[in-house]
């Protein structure tokens, strides 16, 4: 009879890889930290191979390839048996009640999270949301290892085998300042605009390629190398006479542009606008859950 690894010595190995340190791993587990490495030490004899490399207590916990490989499966195994435990709860209750933890993007979170908290509890009492802001990359993989049950991000973006829900559209605005619009022809035109006059975001912002690619912005001497960091610093480049950039409605209507001396227009290409949707797992068994929480995003935008 074969013998399988147990879901706590995955858990243990896991936490292990997160914390290197051998107490704070057993402290953030609950047991002792001879419980711990036995676990570890178990599971290291079921696979066959040494999962991390053994060396003096001063020396930093380095993990095997091996232990990586692992660590990075049994993220993934860990997830699948949070879901499967969860399966019971939602089946023999309202599917709007217990805790939902959602991740979102920075460039909708700050323009919709509040809004929609306040819905949901006005409509789901019983529920709970628990939120985080991140880029899209860091809130997949948290999605995947089990510690996002349900993501808000804009789309068309790679997300592997996860489910998806579109929920809405997000037009883009071009922002320019009231002195610089005084010089340029409307309807705007690319060509019309100084070189390294546009300014974005940086890549680990999603906004960026989804603005350039609706927008039909093709000619790159025109984008400024400067990136920003966050939409409320292009404002404040633009509004000082710097360029243009690319602003989605939604952050204008919660008043990113108020009391600065700017002009919204509409960019070139046709009804340019990035999809919002509901991301999670496909062994999640919340599905019900998110289909509720999608009306209400859809509600909102």
């Amino acid at each position: 009879m074969n013998k399988w690894p147990s879901l706590k010595q995955i858990h243990y190995l896991v936490t292990l890889n997160e914390t290197r340190h051998f107490s704070e791993a057993a402290e953030r587990c609950f047991v002792s930290q001879s419980t711990l490495s036995k676990g570890i030490q178990n599971l290291e004899e079921l696979i066959g191979c040494p999962l991390y490399e053994k060396k003096d207590k001063k020396s930093p916990l380095v993990f095997t390839q091996a232990g990586e490989m692992v660590v990075k499966q049994g993220r993934e195994l860990l997830a699948k048996g949070q879901d499967l435990m969860e399966l019971g709860n939602y089946c023999q209750g309202d599917a709007m009640q217990g805790q939902i933890k959602l991740g979102c993007i920075p460039t909708i979170a700050p323009f919709l999270l509040c809004d929609l908290v306040q819905e949901v509890n006005a409509r789901y009492p019983q529920l709970n949301l628990l939120l985080r802001e991140d880029t899209t990359s860091n809130l997949l993989a948290a999605l995947k290892h089990g510690e996002l049950d349900v993501l808000i991000l804009a789309l068309p973006m790679e997300i592997g085998n996860m489910e998806s829900c579109i929920v809405g559209q997000d037009p883009f605005k071009m922002v320019i300042s009231r002195t610089q619009a005084d010089r340029i022809r409307v309807p705007i035109k690319y060509d019309d605009l100084p070189d390294e006059s546009v300014f974005l975001l940086e890549n680990e912002h999603c906004l960026t390629e989804h603005a350039v690619s609706a927008c039909k912005l093709t000619k790159k001497e025109k984008i400024n190398p400067f990136s920003a960091t966050s939409l409320h610093t292009l404002v404040q480049m633009v509004a000082n006479g710097l360029g243009t950039t690319f602003i989605p409605q939604m952050a204008i209507e919660h008043g990113l542009l108020d009391n600065q001396n700017l002009i919204v227009i509409e960019p070139p290409g046709q009804q340019a606008h990035r999809e919002i949707g509901l991301v999670w797992r496909p062994s999640s068994s919340r599905r019900e859950s998110f289909m509720h929480l999608a009306d209400v995003v859809s509600g909102l935008l």
